[in-house]
């Protein structure tokens, strides 16, 4: 590993001025310190953001729940408010990762990491993402990728958080040198194209600041994820989903797939399916289930992902009627 400088940014406006491609944002350093190590980055510095002002507060108003970029995974799974009122994010921080992970990384770096994909990050193997010419998983070891085609690369989005996070509209506050945005996390996510080999649309210099969700109706989620071992695994499939009823009567839902395209991807299709019944009856889950893999093209080495998409969908949909 090459050695780079350490920098304390003194504030977000501070940090925003130092952050470039040579001198990346540093938190949790979960993401970062592994591209670090495999030499997929190699800054002449990163900038700490610990102390330059980001909140690590989860702060409930009533109408919405405000998550700052500092939160970690475990703040949220330990979080009451949290567990109670925003069930599907809680569950995904419990999934993710380790104990010890949980303890460092934070809710913006975890919506910000790199793709796992193993051509990816292997430094001798060149790829689209990286720079190349074509997407070896395209035609190799594509177990672990994508079933929905939206990209040059097929390489899935690893956050366990990013589904809920779609699922329950989150918005991300966004602060750069000139000034601040908001953004719907499902926008904040996009799919690499040939002019953003990334997979989000964050500008030059830009930081996540907080991550906010409306809560003032009664909301009722869960998410689902399956592994390919029993624990500490990125998600083969998740699935999300989001609830609101009117008295008994299903109101709205979000039905959100992730480990299945390059970000996470709403199932609109099951959505419909779904407001258009008004219920949660067993014909009305089975329907929604095989919609929510509409439009899939799975790759020569993971067709199974579509019958875990459409289990986990059906299993989540099954506990969200029990709990209306």
């Amino acid at each position: 590993m090459r050695s780079f400088a350490y920098e304390r940014a003194a504030s977000v406006e501070d940090a925003c001025g130092r952050i470039s491609d040579a001198a990346p944002p540093y938190a949790g350093g979960t993401d970062l310190l592994t591209l670090i190590k495999a030499g997929l980055r190699t800054p002449e510095r990163v900038v700490d953001l610990k102390r330059s002002g980001l909140s690590r507060d989860i702060v409930d108003d009533g109408d919405r729940i405000t998550l700052g970029a500092l939160v970690t995974l475990g703040d949220i799974e330990r979080s009451a408010v949290v567990r109670s009122r925003l069930t599907a994010l809680s569950e995904a921080a419990g999934l993710a990762a380790t104990p010890q992970l949980r303890h460092r990384a934070t809710i913006a770096g975890n919506l910000l990491q790199r793709p796992r994909c193993w051509y990816f990050r292997t430094p001798e193997v060149g790829c689209w993402l990286k720079g190349g010419t074509d997407c070896p998983a395209r035609t190799g070891c594509n177990e672990h990728h994508a079933i929905f085609d939206e990209s040059p690369c097929v390489a899935v989005h690893p956050s366990d958080l990013a589904g809920p996070l779609v699922a329950l509209d989150a918005v991300a506050h966004l602060q750069r040198a000139t000034g601040t945005r908001t953004v719907p996390v499902a926008q904040l996510l996009a799919s690499p194209a040939e002019e953003r080999r990334s997979e989000t649309v964050l500008e030059p210099g830009e930081i996540v600041t907080t991550i906010e969700m409306e809560t003032s109706g009664p909301i009722v989620s869960t998410y689902r994820k399956a592994m390919d071992r029993a624990a500490w695994s990125f998600a083969l499939v998740g699935v999300a989903v989001a609830a609101r009823f009117d008295d008994r009567r299903l109101a709205g839902a979000r039905v959100v797939l992730s480990g299945v395209a390059n970000t996470p991807r709403q199932a609109t299709a099951a959505e419909e399916v779904l407001v258009r019944s008004g219920d949660l009856s067993a014909t009305t889950i089975e329907r929604a289930a095989m919609a929510a893999v509409d439009g899939a093209e799975p790759l020569s080495r993971n067709g199974y992902k579509r019958q875990l998409a459409i289990a986990l969908t059906a299993e989540a949909l099954t506990d969200i009627a029990t709990r209306r």
